[in-house]
């Protein structure tokens, strides 16, 4: 995999993770930039996503497999421990769908709609056009239907949010597609630029968040994001020749927390709270180890069950061939 890829990765898990540790900091303004960690995640997805190669059932079935047992294995531990009720959501919902978690009930969705636009050639030629078609509904549905009567334009669990996930998704398609052009290409305003949009995002998220009179604008935090996304691949694909060159077990590091970054997510809900209110900065190593710790058990565990599956298909998928063959 392409490197800086590997680093955003590991990035938005740090993020994401951080912007759950409420309680755990002294001044609780730290624990943000969840909203920047997801469209990062859900970015480098449509980059890593770019060249589909198999038919729909296969290709899906994978992104699934590599999905849910793992989303499985850690809610069915939770419910047996007494952390999650079913009087909250009932079994479906646990397991299938929408889940406990936002991202799955969000990314097993948008795979379908990435999968149809990469897979058609004309469409895949014309992201950027998409892209812009995107932003004028996702502005149109804004102004007819959402309630602006206060913010929470950056709530991940409502469906509106999927607008941007999937604006997302298309932008790592984007970068992945016009690779050569960025590799290398990065000057030092764009690095200004990153540093200055990241300043406007979080002054506008604290601005519409406090102040109701202006709630009515609240999409241009979004807008804010996304820019800023576009300058987070563009500055870390110029720099990617660098960072392959950083000490190896930096690296090492860093692929580490890039490979668990989906059980890094399910680990924490459980774990924070339950250290939260120990003294600062003791609650937060504890944190952390807990979640890292956890989040690699369940990593090598779901690998275990996933080869499994994957095995067991490839045997059928053998065993059909072979019959088939012998038919014909």
């Amino acid at each position: 995999m392409i490197f800086y890829i590997t680093v955003l990765r590991a990035l938005a898990a740090i993020l994401i993770t951080n912007a759950h540790y409420t309680g755990v900091y002294p001044i609780e303004i730290i624990a943000n930039g969840g909203l920047l960690g997801d469209v990062i995640f859900f970015c480098v997805s449509g980059f890593c996503l770019y060249n589909i190669k198999q038919k729909f059932p296969q290709w899906y079935s994978k992104r699934i497999i590599r999905i849910y047992p793992t989303v499985w294995i850690i809610t069915g531990l939770y419910l047996i421990l007494g952390f999650y009720s079913l009087k909250t959501m009932n079994i479906f919902e646990y397991f299938i769908y929408p889940t406990y978690y936002h991202f799955i009930a969000s990314i097993i969705l948008l795979y379908i709609i990435y999968y149809i636009i990469i897979k058609n050639d004309k469409l895949k030629n014309n992201i950027g056009k998409i892209m812009i078609g995107l932003a004028f509904i996702h502005i149109i549905v804004y102004v007819l239907f959402y309630d602006k009567g206060y913010y929470h334009i950056d709530t991940v669990r409502e469906p509106m949010i999927r607008f941007l996930f999937l604006q997302s998704m298309l932008l790592g398609a984007y970068f992945r597609k016009n690779y050569d052009r960025y590799e290398k290409n990065t000057k030092i305003i764009d690095w200004i630029k990153l540093v200055v949009f990241f300043i406007i995002y979080f002054a506008s998220k604290l601005a519409f968040s406090r102040i109701d009179s202006i709630s009515n604008y609240q999409i241009i935090n979004q807008i804010i994001l996304f820019i800023l996304l576009y300058y987070f691949m563009k500055c870390f694909a110029g720099i990617n020749k660098k960072l392959e060159k950083m000490p190896n077990k930096i690296k090492k590091i860093i692929k580490f927390i890039s490979e668990i970054t989906l059980e890094i997510y399910l680990v924490q809900y459980v774990i924070i709270p339950i250290f939260a209110n120990m003294i600062f900065p003791i609650n937060w190593i504890i944190i952390t180890t807990i979640i890292i710790i956890s989040a690699y058990i369940l990593h090598k565990v779901s690998g275990y069950i996933i080869n499994l599956i994957n095995t067991k298909i490839l045997k059928i998928e053998e065993k059909n061939e072979s019959i088939s063959n012998r038919v014909n």
